[in-house]
């Protein structure tokens, strides 16, 4: 991928002497327009980067993850296809803010990421990465959450709770609630309070496998205001009862905070 000109690799291993140009500039430096800026935190196949920014030509989309095998399908495919509003970031999440200026992202999706069970910090809805998303995401920003981990669901609407963070759709089955949104079918397609377009039908390769096993597919959409503190909430959560795909309970627990 170090070919690939809409392809940035950083990681953290040499992330401190390595200056990111990119920052403050995505706009102007590389999709060269006013767009919108969406985030896919922990996008593996760049399934979803993708298949939004088909979607939505009004919209830069970028991928971001560490392991670069899988992000190579979606970098390649976007290629292929000449896609010029979407691009991919292969770094340590952990240190996302150091690649976009205040106010630079409008949108962040997480879609299915491993719900880290043992380490409440880990988990990309802790007050942990809400503090760092504040760094760059513009103030009231969207985060959008599709998971099929009851355990992550659960925990990240009691952080909502907790923070009183403004939640604008809320669902364990978002298959079947869907279809009462307003303009769901035959697209999928729902509004936002401000009038945002959110296409809820694109669906991963593992999703389809999880939806194959009979699980329900979890969607949360909150805001994240720029100010307030952030508190982490203090409950036990039932761990999920089934292996996922490559990631397991690593705990013999039956509940985590």
């Amino acid at each position: 991928m170090a070919s690939y000109p809409h392809v940035f690799e950083y990681p953290f291993s040499v992330l401190e002497d390595v200056p990111f140009e990119m920052k403050g500039n995505w706009r102007s430096g590389f999709f060269h327009n006013d767009n919108p800026v969406v985030l896919e935190l922990g996008c593996g196949r760049g399934e979803y980067a993708v298949g939004l920014a088909r979607r939505y030509p009004d919209r830069n989309f970028i991928g971001v993850d560490i392991k670069g095998a899988r992000m190579w399908s979606g970098a390649t495919e976007a290629l292929k296809e000449g896609l010029k509003n979407v691009a991919f970031l292969r770094t340590n999440i952990e240190i996302i803010d150091r690649f976009f200026a205040p106010g630079e992202v409008q949108e962040i999706w997480l879609t299915f990421s491993d719900p880290q069970m043992k380490k409440a910090s880990k988990r990309l809805t802790s007050t942990y990465f809400l503090a760092r998303y504040r760094h760059f995401l513009e103030d009231g920003g969207i985060i959008h959450l599709k998971t099929d981990s009851n355990f992550l669901f659960t925990y990240t609407k009691y952080v909502t709770e907790v923070n009183h963070l403004p939640v604008e759709v809320c669902t364990e089955d978002l298959y079947r609630l869907t279809p009462a949104l307003p303009g769901a079918p035959p697209s999928l397609k729902e509004k936002g309070q401000g009038g945002e377009s959110f296409d809820l039908s694109i669906r991963t390769y593992y999703e389809q496998q999880w939806l194959s096993r009979g699980l329900s597919i979890k969607y949360l959409r909150f805001r994240l205001p720029a100010a307030g503190a952030l508190i982490e909430p203090d409950v036990e959560i039932p761990l999920d009862d089934y292996r996922s795909y490559n990631r397991d309970k690593r705990s013999s627990l039956l509940t985590s905070h």
